[in-house]
């Protein structure tokens, strides 16, 4: 066996592998979610990340994975590569293209799963469903062109993001920051004068076991972006990962054991996530230190960015926002500032955080607005929001005629037929992630 065919087979041995790592994060926010909203919706949340698979990966075969990664159009868009066919000769030569689609079609996947969060517990399946079609196919593929395709402009211009704070994470994040703002606040989350009323997570164990999930599907995340099995900074890259990652989630237990008394359980297990994206941009480009300073920053600022939430009245009821918009920023601000080469602190040079600041604001206010558009356009199809009736039933009886344990549901229902129009109320706000402890 040649030399090139055994490195072609464990190329694609790799990617295959760590591909598999990122799509079994999906079952790590279907739990994480499940465990922070209330139990009469946690059956949505599964059908809401069951169709972040079905259709955004049927939706990024088929268009989604040619806008982002087709041959080239002024730096803006890709035009070849739809549904894997026409002009190809420009991807990585070192894997088969079909590896190459998988890894890149569960990033797809990951992405629109930031979303879901932001928006539980009264969103309308079939807007969220028309949404994650609009997000795999378009949303995230063209802003993800400017940076990881064919000679991207924002690419050309300096940027660096080797696995996706800004192009997944903060793009999505501030998404899911307009999607929660535009679906209103839960019922009951805030009164008359915006008090807000504390919804208690219906279950941390089931939370935490999804972090997990997601912790260790990380890895797959970040070390698989090299695509490449004899890359020597593989190591280097998941060591990175593991110090962000305790770190975001010890500065956030700390903060809130010598702030508040109390070691919060949930404030950890955000801050543990937020440490892993705001790593995500720099695993490759810094050093352990850096990495370590990242991920504890990263800690505080979740908790920070989570109390602007409040401020503002926008319900977030796992903390997507703080977590995935305000760290991915963050942390794709850092490389600016750490890179070993071309950082700010590390040679003195300002170029490369000027393109991390340009493409990190270009790239999540194109998530906004497209997200803003986007909703507008299926709030003329379906309502954005489902009724009061249906919201204080709860969205697995009202929307799938089941309930997550047989305590609650001794009779399987069907949907109700509820004539009550859809609630579009303004408020806006919520905490953290649903956290039952007081301040």
């Amino acid at each position: 066996m040649s030399n090139a065919i055994l490195t072609l087979g464990l190329n694609t041995v790799w990617t295959v592998l760590t591909a598999s790592m990122v799509f079994f994060m999906e079952g790590g926010f279907a739990l994480l979610e499940a465990g922070f909203i209330r139990q009469k919706n946690q059956v949505s949340i599964i059908m809401k990340v069951l169709v972040d698979l079905i259709f955004g990966v049927l939706a990024f075969f088929v268009v989604g994975f040619g806008l982002m990664f087709g041959k080239d159009a002024h730096g803006l868009i890709g035009l070849s590569g739809f549904a894997l066919s026409g002009h190809l000769s420009h991807l990585p030569a070192t894997i088969p293209h079909a590896a190459y689609w998988l890894f890149q079609a569960a990033f797809a996947v990951a992405a629109v799963s930031i979303v879901s969060g932001a928006v539980a517990e009264r969103m309308n399946f079939k807007a969220y469903l028309l949404y994650v079609i609009a997000m795999t196919a378009v949303i995230y593929p063209i802003s993800g062109h400017w940076v990881w395709g064919q000679n991207g402009w924002l690419a050309r211009l300096g940027m660096e993001d080797f696995a996706g704070s800004t192009v997944i994470h903060a793009m999505a994040g501030f998404s899911a920051l307009v999607g929660a703002q535009m679906v209103g606040a839960r019922i009951g989350r805030f009164d008359a004068k915006g008090r807000e009323t504390a919804f208690a997570p219906s279950n941390l164990p089931l939370a935490a076991i999804g972090t997990f999930v997601l912790w260790f599907g990380w890895f797959g995340f970040n070390a698989g972006s090299t695509l490449n099995a004899e890359a020597t900074d593989i190591a280097p890259i998941a060591m990175n990962t593991m110090l962000a990652s305790v770190a975001g989630g010890g500065s956030a237990m700390l903060y809130t054991l010598f702030r508040h008394d109390r070691a919060d359980i949930g404030a950890t297990i955000n801050g543990v996530l937020a440490g892993l994206v705001s790593i995500t941009a720099g695993c490759a480009f810094v050093g352990p230190w850096a990495a370590l300073l990242i991920g504890a920053a990263s800690g505080v600022l979740m908790i920070a960015g989570t109390n602007w939430l409040e401020r503002l009245r926008i319900d977030d009821p796992v903390g997507a926002v703080p977590v995935h918009g305000v760290c991915g920023m963050f942390g794709t601000l850092m490389v600016g500032l750490f890179a070993i080469k071309g950082g700010l602190f590390t040679t003195g040079h300002w170029h490369l955080l000027l393109a991390q600041f340009v493409g990190t604001v270009v790239v999540s206010l194109w998530g906004i607005s497209m997200t803003f558009v986007t909703l507008k356009a299926i709030g003329l199809l379906v309502p954005l929001r489902v009724s009061q009736a249906e919201e204080e039933m709860g969205l697995d009886l009202a929307h799938h005629g089941t309930a997550a344990s047989s305590v609650e549901n001794p009779v399987r229902l069907l949907p109700i037929a509820s004539s009550a129009k859809p609630l579009h109320a303004s408020i806006r706000g919520e905490s953290l992630l649903g956290r039952s402890t007081e301040r």
